[in-house]
């Protein structure tokens, strides 16, 4: 994971939906997708926003930082959150938040964590394989229960687990960037 920081001061806070919107635009114009914007931290607040390249699902420090730079710039502008704040521009990494229905789809096979915010069937966190969507559904193959209908939007928050098959599925398509191992012979 890359992650680049840069410090914020003098803003007003809005509610995430809004600073998403205002965030996600300039995320897509630089050809990323942005797939979570979080601020969190009491005193010392981190504006955390998760992007990556559509056709890889990677993001190189370099990505990081043009979409650190347009960030600021259209931040500084808008001045959208009251107090002073760190930006962090980090790619999702392997055992990322799923954050949209797609996500749940995308990574059918694999396992999950998923917490909802009101108890199905008296449970309100869950460890099962992603089974896709159906609609405005998300399903889950729970080794407990057997299968579980959750609605998307009762879904407080939800990340894949590090497994061996997460690990092969996500290995990198390109090695272009990475250091070079030589080894005596």
């Amino acid at each position: 994971m890359h992650v680049c920081l840069s410090v914020r001061k003098g803003l007003h806070l809005v509610e995430m939906a809004a600073l998403t919107q205002l965030i996600e635009p300039e995320v897509n114009a630089l050809g990323f997708d942005l797939v979570r914007v979080k601020l969190f931290g009491g005193d010392d607040q981190t504006l955390q926003v998760m992007a990556e390249r559509r056709e890889t699902r990677q993001l190189t420090i370099d990505d990081c930082a043009a979409i650190s730079r347009r960030l600021s710039d259209m931040l500084d502008e808008k001045d959208p959150i009251e107090s002073a704040y760190r930006l962090e521009v980090s790619s999702p990494g392997i055992d990322r938040p799923l954050t949209r229905l797609g996500d749940f789809a995308d990574w059918a096979g694999h396992e999950a964590r998923v917490s909802v915010v009101e108890a199905v069937g008296g449970r309100k966190q869950f460890k099962s394989l992603l089974a896709g969507v159906e609609g405005d559904t998300v399903l889950l193959d729970d080794p407990k229960v057997g299968q579980v209908v959750l609605d998307f939007e009762n879904i407080q928050s939800a990340k894949l687990v590090l497994t061996d098959a997460l690990i092969s599925a996500t290995m990198p398509l390109s090695s272009e960037g990475a250091d070079e191992i030589e080894t005596e012979g």
